[in-house]
């Protein structure tokens, strides 16, 4: 007894002092043994920094997409009229009008309009984990190939506009607060982003490497030179900063034409956590590719939703100002209530919420975007017991709104009281009704005979203390309309099995 006894203690301290299985650069590997850590899937809420040169360019401006550099360089044909120009052309036209012909004032003449003279990373991570947030990812590099950090790239925050390493002072904010701390590069669509400004390039000059005119625009995925170039500057991202999540929004060098220098990116970030952290992973991938296998990574579903609850984490991308960089004439067509329901309707299935918020250029939120996410900081700590911390249960919920599973399809239609849904924790049930109710609540899913298996031993309302009526029967769950509501768009209630 003695004798085996003493194997399994060998046993069980080889295991421990044995290095973590080696991953190899494929998604089958990494499948194999990427775990989402609790902190994210615990933590629900993040919030998106989207704050760059476009925030600095006239804040009333035309629509222009979040893509800026890219639709300036569309001259509209002459004798064009205005009403048969597209969103590319009236932003050119109106370039041209405010600033100059574009061959004058290119897109690198925005960069000292830059200036970011209000920001303070300290008081905007300060506010933003009061509304509930518990991480923050603000966008390292955008699609218009700027540095928001001290990088080897020599079009960078540091050197230009201003002239601020705004990563590392995102960092130590969150870090002083106690939110987690990532990041997001759109690196990899900057040379097809720039093509329509080649023709406005001159070799020699320092423009030269901000548009990319060493890599071919429709056929840098096939140039060893690019996707070299691309993972040495995440990689560099990831080593200096050593960010709790790496956000990868885009495509990336793919095995077939770019050497698997996406795959080989994404699996050292993980390996490098793993290696320093006794075997135990403790950062997030995430990245928008549909049809990789999403054991490997958090998918991100920008702007989509999920219509049952998913088998891993994944995130539900949306955008608050309705542009993602800042514009005052920007509107975002999904109301407060709305959202509110979203999130609440992500989770339910899995989800971790990400709300991008489009700093003006002077580094400040506008009041527009600070109130939803207000207005979501208050259902969170009125019913945060049933956010934070929990899990899918059986099923997402109930109602007549139907949500749709992708990408580019996220609702914004009006929830009913009809639509409830559930997450659970530490054997409770937590019941969200999407809408203010008006009368007497009716949960069908939780009639007896039904999903829930054990009875009902108590009903409350998150944030009141009235006595709930309530009665179970065949049919449903009935709560009898209490007295009093949050001031909210969603009730959520706490039911004790």
């Amino acid at each position: 007894m003695k004798g085996l006894l003493i194997c399994s203690l060998v046993a069980s301290l080889t295991a421990a002092l044995s290095p973590a299985k080696e991953i190899e650069a494929s998604w089958e590997s990494l499948a194999e043994n990427y775990q989402v850590p609790d902190w994210f899937v615990d933590g629900k809420l993040g919030v998106w920094f989207h704050w760059g040169i476009p925030s600095a360019a006239d804040e009333n401006r035309p629509n222009d997409g979040s893509h800026y550099g890219r639709r300036m360089y569309s001259p509209p044909p002459e004798g064009k009229a205005d009403r048969e120009l597209d969103m590319s052309e009236t932003l050119t036209k109106w370039h041209i009008e405010r600033y100059g012909p574009i061959e004058e004032f290119g897109y690198e003449k925005l960069v000292p309009l830059f200036k970011g003279e209000k920001w303070d990373p300290d008081a905007l991570v300060r506010f933003v984990k009061e509304k509930g947030a518990r991480f923050i990812m603000p966008v390292a590099t955008h699609h218009d190939n700027f540095d928001m950090y001290d990088s080897s790239h020599p079009w960078n925050s540091l050197k230009m506009g201003p002239k601020r390493d705004t990563l590392k002072e995102w960092k130590a904010a969150a870090t002083k607060h106690g939110l987690k701390f990532g990041v997001s590069t759109h690196l990899y669509w900057s040379p097809r982003f720039f093509a329509d400004a080649r023709k406005y390039q001159k070799p020699g000059t320092p423009e030269w490497s901000l548009f990319n005119m060493d890599y071919d625009p429709s056929g840098y995925a096939s140039q060893d030179s690019w996707n070299e170039h691309w993972y040495a500057r995440c990689w560099e991202i990831i080593e200096k900063y050593d960010p709790d999540m790496f956000n990868n929004d885009c495509p990336y060098p793919s095995e077939r034409t770019g050497k698997g220098l996406g795959i080989k990116l994404f699996t050292n970030y993980i390996k490098r956590d793993l290696e320093e952290n006794d075997g135990r992973q403790t950062v997030v991938l995430s990245c928008k590719d549909g049809k990789a296998d999403r054991r490997a990574f958090t998918y991100n579903l920008e702007r989509g939703s999920a219509g049952e609850i998913q088998p891993e984490p994944w995130i539900w991308a949306t955008d608050l100002s309705g542009g993602w960089f800042y514009r005052a004439t920007a509107v975002n067509r999904m109301s407060i209530p709305v959202m509110i329901g979203n999130a609440i309707d992500a989770i339910s299935k899995n989800g971790v919420v990400m709300l991008n918020i489009a700093l003006k250029g002077d580094g400040t939120i506008p009041d527009t975007q600070a109130a939803y996410l207000t207005s979501f900081g208050e259902v969170l700590t009125t019913c945060g017991e049933g956010i934070y911390g929990t899990r899918p249960w059986k099923t997402y919920g109930e109602g007549p709104l139907k949500i749709k599973t992708g990408r580019q399809g996220e609702n914004k239609q009006t929830y009913s009281q009809q639509d409830i849904r559930f997450t659970t924790k530490d054997d409770v049930l937590y019941a969200f009704v999407l809408a203010k109710p008006s009368d007497d609540i009716v949960i069908k899913t939780l009639a007896t005979g039904g999903l829930l298996e054990s009875d009902i031993k108590s009903i409350s309302l998150m944030g009141s203390d009235e006595q709930i009526q309530w009665e179970r029967k065949e049919d449903g769950l009935i709560i009898r309309l209490p007295k009093t509501l949050p001031d909210h768009a969603v009730t959520g209630f706490r039911i004790g099995k």
